[in-house]
């Protein structure tokens, strides 16, 4: 099991992301300062480090030297603020493996730890081990996409569809609609559902640094290139590799990428040696890469290369019909998440939740539900908790459209209903197991149980 050192001194941030890891199935310390740090290094050794960049008594440079010394093999990644980025890319001149932006998606975190142990893996020549991966959904095997809604039985079956195949896959879809899910959903649902499935944001990678992103380098190929380091093409060999936001790639990133579709051998930076790679290549944007082509901006070649076959991620007001059951979902995840037991949402509040537009999608829905969670004190989300916009919405909505219609509300309480039933037939009414099948505490499924006035 890989050990994880995080070290931030904020205690709630460094407290969750610890939870998080541990959640799966990652052996995790933490420190609140450099001089903690300093002490766990001599007594345990780690496989990757998470820092920030501002430390008390010090900061996350003066850690990444002391860490390469310490430890050469541990690799450590940098957690700064947007506005740090540049501080970040100089501390991978000086041996970090990589850096994330905060506020980051767990995910993504996650994405970045699981290649890092690839990488490690692959250096070795040692059997691949078992890497935690991302799940779609809490299932314990997930094959579709969250959702009942015509356009999500449409998304799923171009999912069925495709995924056996090798072909490449371009994802369109606005931001927030969960292009990563679907991709990920197309990756476990391939022959190659057993390697890895890498994920990398184009839009985070400064030009300079992409060539090492994708290719990886050789140790001494530049300043600050203090180790060899596998690229994501190596690494996610055998398996999925995720590039979102695929239209920000700088021109001369277009052409690299290009050549190494074409030829499926890559190049590490500083060496002349040709590595073959065996990837299935998904990509995604947010922007109409047809128009960049038009204009220029992007390669055509390389368009028809990406665009083998074309999956369109419909916006949530597009599936309104599918609202509960995400409602559902990510009230579990943020239960879990942030220790509580809130049951469900107030009828007034899902009467809003559903006239309101969402145009930050999934993502946008996802954050207010966990929001919505922390702040709750009772044991269900009431209308109080809602931000203003969103009452504001529901209002205008209901003065221009008349009467709310109830059939979502309706909809979320038999669905809910339907898989406690099926989940207590499975475990033959052993309320431990069923609360365990449906990732809720005991006390979440007898409030439930209460709630519907079900007989069991």
């Amino acid at each position: 099991m890989p050990n994880i050192l995080v070290v931030d001194d904020d205690v709630a941030f460094c407290n969750m992301l610890k939870g998080f890891l541990e959640r799966q199935k990652f052996s995790v310390l933490h420190s609140f300062g450099l001089e903690d740090a300093l002490q766990k290094l001599e007594n345990t050794p780690f496989t990757v480090l998470l820092t920030d960049l501002r430390l008390p008594n010090g900061s996350g440079i003066d850690l990444l030297e002391i860490v390469k010394s310490k430890q050469p093999n541990c690799h450590v990644v940098v957690m700064t603020g947007y506005a740090e980025v540049g501080s970040a890319v100089d501390a991978m001149k000086k041996g970090a493996a990589d850096y994330i932006a905060k506020p980051f998606a767990p995910d993504a975190l996650l994405n970045i730890i699981n290649k890092l142990i690839a990488n490690n893996n692959t250096a070795t020549n040692k059997q691949k081990s078992v890497v935690p991966k991302i799940k779609i959904e809490n299932a314990k095997s997930t094959t579709r996409v969250v959702g009942i809604s015509e356009a999500a039985e449409k998304l799923n079956e171009h999912i069925k569809l495709v995924a056996p195949t090798n072909m490449s896959v371009f994802i369109n879809g606005a931001s927030g609609t969960g292009k990563e899910v679907t991709a990920r959903a197309i990756h476990e649902n391939s022959r190659r559902c057993n390697g890895n499935f890498i994920a990398v944001d184009c839009g985070a990678i400064p030009k300079e640094l992409a060539a090492s992103e994708f290719f990886g380098h050789v140790k001494g190929s530049f300043t600050g290139a203090v180790e060899d380091k596998i690229g994501c093409f190596e690494a996610s060999s055998g398996g999925t590799l995720f590039l979102d936001e695929v239209g920000n790639l700088s021109y001369e990133n277009q052409i690299q990428l290009l050549r190494a579709l074409q030829e499926r051998k890559i190049k590490k930076v500083g060496s002349t040696k040709e590595i073959s790679v065996d990837i299935r290549l998904v990509t995604a944007t947010n922007e109409d890469l047809e128009q960049a082509v038009a204009q220029g901006k992007f390669r055509e070649d390389l368009y028809h290369r990406l665009n083998e076959f074309t999956i369109n991620v419909p916006a949530l007001k597009e599936r309104r019909t599918d609202l509960p059951l995400f409602l559902d979902y990510f009230l579990n995840k943020a239960n879990v998440e942030l220790d509580k037991n809130i049951i469900g949402f107030s009828a007034d509040t899902l009467q809003k939740l559903t006239q309101y537009a969402w145009p930050g999608n999934l993502r946008e829905l996802q954050n207010l539900v966990k929001r919505m969670v922390l702040l709750c004190q009772e044991n269900e989300i009431t209308v109080n908790l809602l931000p203003p916009y969103i009452k504001e919405a529901g209002l205008k909505e209901t003065q221009t459209s008349g009467a709310i219609d109830e059939s979502l509300i309706l909809n979320k309480e038999e669905l809910e209903k339907k898989r406690i039933l099926k989940a207590l037939e499975q475990t033959k009414y052993n309320k431990t197991k069923a609360a365990k099948l449906l990732q809720v505490t005991r006390k979440t499924l007898y409030n439930k149980i209460a709630q519907y006035k079900l007989e069991v």
